[in-house]
């Protein structure tokens, strides 16, 4: 009964005609200037994108500590602490093993590598950071395939971690029964207590879940997920879930298409669950999109018609028409771009794009957002991996 409601509250919250609408965005068209070059952006009315800094090395997911510090986790192994105005990173430690993410407790600092969750002591204001200082608090599945790892701690205190599965069609899932190395492809917590770390499932079945966060005021946690490649280009579409314990959203032997929950035969063993079992998600992009790093709105930034929305950084995948292969033309990839998931009555009702243009008609590509976070200032900022390896800022100007 209860994944009969669930599925009606997707339909709810897709029609326009049945919430009440989220207030519309208006839109301008700004220059940015990278480099030698000038491009144009489409953004909302009354805001102004900045790009802050190039000195950095395929960041990743940004993240704001209690002292207005921001914290940058990357691809190429460094951890970068860039104080404000935000405009000079300081590289605050090196480490091999992908320091995708960071987050902060107890006088801590936490970074989330692809085999393990380590922490370290840490004061805020402090610049550099003794790789040795950083040890194991919790193992993590390793491997090849979807090795970023997303850390935050949750409204309860605990820490929560996402990991996606290694490929398509990878039998991985977060269950007892699997072996360590292949519990993969959801949102763990970890459960400490006598000098003991152990990771628990919290929500399973999906297949590369970067961006995570919890809705201000309810304490709901809502994730993103990267869909499949071998359905083609249209299908399936990605995935924005509200994830709570114990969810089941099927992949790899399950997909959302066309509206409906469809068995994927890519994966020849038996489901750990059955389709009854499966929580269909709450709203969705068009597939190929490859959305990362996400964040929600809280009340005072931005604007109050975007207070407790959702961002969502859609990074574009190499996916042509018609077919998904790579090799087609540029130009039909799904450009990157920042999108608004507007909320109504306390659910997800439609995606607005938030900031376009950053692929041009012959499909070459000057960004590609990856991480968002609101900084105390309000304002959003976000990375850029590739293309431009930088920090930009969208403020509010009037």
């Amino acid at each position: 009964m209860m994944r009969r409601l669930l599925a009606a509250a997707i339909m709810v919250a897709i029609s326009p005609t049945v919430a009440a609408a989220s207030p519309p965005l208006a839109y301008q068209q700004q220059a940015i200037r990278i480099g030698d070059t000038a491009y144009t952006v489409q953004l909302p009315q009354g805001y102004v994108l900045e790009l802050l800094t190039t000195d950095l090395d395929g960041p990743r997911l940004p993240t704001f500590a209690a002292n207005g510090d921001l914290f940058i986790g990357s691809k190429s192994g460094k951890v970068y602490r860039v104080p404000p105005p935000y405009t000079h990173p300081e590289v605050l430690v090196t480490v091999q093993g992908y320091p995708h993410s960071v987050a902060f407790r107890h006088g801590e600092i936490l970074v989330a590598r692809t085999d393990g969750l380590y922490r370290a002591p840490y004061q805020l204001g402090q610049r550099h950071l003794d790789r040795d200082a950083l040890s194991l608090l919790a193992a993590l599945p390793g491997g090849d395939g979807h090795t970023s790892r997303t850390v935050a701690v949750g409204p309860d205190g605990r820490i929560y971690l996402s990991l996606g599965i290694s490929g398509n069609c990878s039998d991985q899932y977060l269950g007892d029964d699997y072996p360590f190395e292949e519990r993969r492809g959801g949102i763990m917590v970890l459960r400490e207590g006598q000098g003991r770390a152990e990771w628990q499932p919290y929500a399973t079945g999906l297949r590369n879940p970067v961006g995570f966060d919890w809705r201000p005021g309810t304490g709901v946690l809502y994730a993103d997920n990267n869909g499949p490649d071998q359905w083609g280009f249209n299908q399936p579409p990605e995935y924005f879930v509200r994830a709570e314990p114990g969810d089941f959203f099927g992949m790899p032997w399950f997909q959302f298409v066309d509206g409906t929950l469809q068995r994927d035969h890519c994966l020849g063993t038996p489901p750990p669950r059955p389709a009854s079992a499966v929580t269909l998600p709450v709203i969705t992009f068009p597939s190929r999109n490859a959305p990362l790093g996400m964040t929600f709105v809280p009340p005072g930034a931005l604007e109050p018609a975007l207070a407790r929305d959702a961002v969502v950084a859609l990074h574009g995948s190499w996916a042509t028409r018609p077919d998904g292969s790579f090799a087609g033309d540029k130009a039909t990839r799904r450009p990157p771009k920042l999108v608004a998931v507007r909320f109504a009555e306390g659910r997800p009702q439609r995606v607005d794009d938030l900031v376009t243009g950053f692929q041009l008609q012959d499909g070459t590509r000057w960004a590609r957002p990856a991480g968002v976070a609101v900084g105390p200032d309000g304002a959003l900022y976000f990375t850029s991996d590739s293309d431009t390896n930088g920090l930009f800022r969208l403020r509010r100007v009037r």
